[in-house]
């Protein structure tokens, strides 16, 4: 496997530490830059306006409530199906020129202030009035600093310029028409999450396992050559880590300013065609991790085929298993490039990206804490940043626009596990980035590395309680989302301070924090004579 290209990639994926998040969009804002007062006060909610033609049920749209008027109802069961009608005049900022029966009236956005609309479709009888946009964009209707007359008893709804377009259409086909106006809640927790907790937990528990099995193999055969022969010691790292990559503290540091740089290009080249790059990319890196997986799992059965090596072209010596396997895995990432947009797709999204996750762990080692720290302490600073402190340069949240793939036209980039949200009327994905599982990961692993090497227990080394702590933290990540709304959170926000927090108390604690902090690894006795005879000699 090429190293370099493992490695860049896995540092642009380690760029991209989107927050754990719902893609479907929050159902309730509270903007400060329309503040609120008596009248109009309401929060801003996206609303659900299915639609019934001839009686029968037709498409469902999605509109933003006003910050004036009577709330939506919640429930479907409490909404009632009312007729819908154009008004007239259309932008409805003078009187109808009929009264209405409690109907739903359906107006154009423009030339009058909305409190000037909804207050004239109330005043000729509208028991609702739908305020179609001029744009494909939904829009917050807000009401003027200089406003009284705000004694609104009707709920406005904004809906975009093509579900107006589709509700003229029924109208202007003198077929009945009526909607129902909803606003259902997310439910506190939805099973997404659980799965979505389990598979970065277990993602992280399979890739630990496999780094200290490869470590503990190269440590023996490290120790059986030094048993040997003296005159052929390797070096520090020994037989078996010559495709381990250390972290160093500069390229912690690093990471923030590339990161930041990575960042804000994806954000201003956010399109069709930079989604569709970033797919390519994600496919060759999904086949590379999902290749290595395959390979370290068969070769247990097909050892024979796993050792065997044969020259190719341009790759160099390669076994014949992963010959037999690479078309497999090329297969895959194709096919779901090909079909990602639909209703399954994420399915092959998570498992591509979990063999690049894992694989990106097996290769990519911290060698001691001290790396750790500077590089989660970085990582949890970058995340804060560009969640919360970019509102205020960019008017927007930069990394949560990018995780969505706003203004992309897809349904999100690649660089994330995702599980459809099961239970809520509203859909979308509970997603968590690759960093934030990357990130923590390279902790963790570490730690169980360090365990096995120390013939440290379970309960006694640090690996137990790093994965508990990470567990935690990603635990009240989704806390934190659900009492913010599905607002999307930096999920190192949470997840930095208890794993490094709690791998630090425990190394004071048992009294290895310096060899942690320094070395990365326990002393080690010397298995050959030379070495015994210069322990004598000294």
């Amino acid at each position: 496997m090429d190293l370099v290209f493992v490695i860049s990639f896995a540092v642009v994926i380690s760029l991209v530490c989107y927050p754990s998040s719902v893609i479907a969009g929050d159902i309730v804002h509270d903007d400060a830059s329309a503040p609120k007062k008596p009248g109009c006060e309401n929060d801003f909610v996206l609303v659900k306006v299915q639609t019934w033609v001839n009686g029968e049920e037709d498409s469902e749209f999605v509109g933003v409530g006003a910050r004036f008027g009577t709330t939506i109802v919640s429930k479907e069961k409490n909404a009632n199906q009312t007729r819908l009608t154009l008004s007239d005049p259309r932008d409805c900022c003078s009187p109808p020129k009929r009264k209405f029966a409690r109907e739903i009236i359906m107006v154009d956005r423009g030339n009058c202030k909305f409190t000037a609309k909804a207050n004239n479709a109330e005043a000729a009888g509208a028991s609702a009035v739908l305020i179609i946009n001029n744009q494909k964009e939904l829009y917050k209707m807000v009401c003027d600093p200089d406003e009284t007359d705000l004694d609104i008893k009707i709920p406005a709804v904004m809906l975009p310029q093509d579900a107006g377009t589709s509700l003229e259409k029924m109208l202007l086909s003198n077929a009945s028409v009526s909607v129902q106006l909803y606003s259902p809640r997310r439910p506190l927790v939805d099973i997404a999450e659980v799965f979505l907790w389990l598979m970065a937990v277990i993602t992280i528990l399979c890739a630990s396992y496999w780094s200290a099995w490869s470590t503990r193999e190269a440590a023996i055969e490290h120790d059986k050559l030094l048993k040997d022969a003296v005159d052929e010691i390797p070096n520090d790292k020994g037989v078996g880590f010559s495709s381990v990559v250390d972290i160093n503290t500069s390229s912690a540091v690093l990471f923030v300013v590339v990161a930041s740089c990575f960042l804000v290009m994806l954000y201003k080249l956010m399109s069709y065609w930079f989604v569709e790059l970033l797919v390519v990319l994600f496919c060759i890196g999904g086949v590379e991790g999902l290749q290595t997986c395959l390979v370290a799992l068969l070769s247990r059965w097909f050892k024979h085929a796993g050792e065997s090596y044969v020259k190719v072209p341009f790759f160099g010596a390669l076994s014949y298993l992963t010959l037999a396997v690479s078309p497999f895995c090329v297969a895959f990432a194709v096919v779901w490039a090909v079909y990602r947009n639909v209703s399954f797709a994420w399915i092959g999204q998570d498992i591509l990206g979990i063999a690049l996750i894992i694989t990106v762990l097996q290769i990519v080692h911290v060698p001691n804490l001290k790396v750790g720290t500077v590089l989660l302490s970085c990582a949890f600073l970058y995340d804060i940043f560009w969640v919360f402190v970019s509102k205020k340069l960019f008017k927007e949240s930069v990394m949560i626009v990018v995780a969505r793939g706003d203004r992309s036209g897809e349904d999100g980039i690649p660089m994330l596990l995702k599980i459809p949200r099961m239970f809520d009327p509203w859909g979308g994905y509970s997603i968590i980035g690759f960093g934030d599982i990357l990130l923590p990961g390279l902790l963790i692993a570490f730690a169980l590395r360090y365990d096995w090497l120390a013939n440290k227990s379970l309960r006694a080394g640090y690996f137990l309680w790093a994965m508990i702590a990470y567990g935690l933290g990603l635990l009240i990540t989704y806390v934190a989302l659900n009492l913010m709304d599905g607002h999307g959170q930096p999920a190192l926000l949470y997840i930095v301070p208890f794993t490094l927090g709690t791998f630090l108390a425990l190394g004071k604690k048992n009294g290895d924090l310096n060899v942690l902090w320094t070395r990365g690894e326990p002393e080690r006795a010397c298995p050959h004579s030379y070495c015994q005879e210069l322990n004598v000699e000294k």
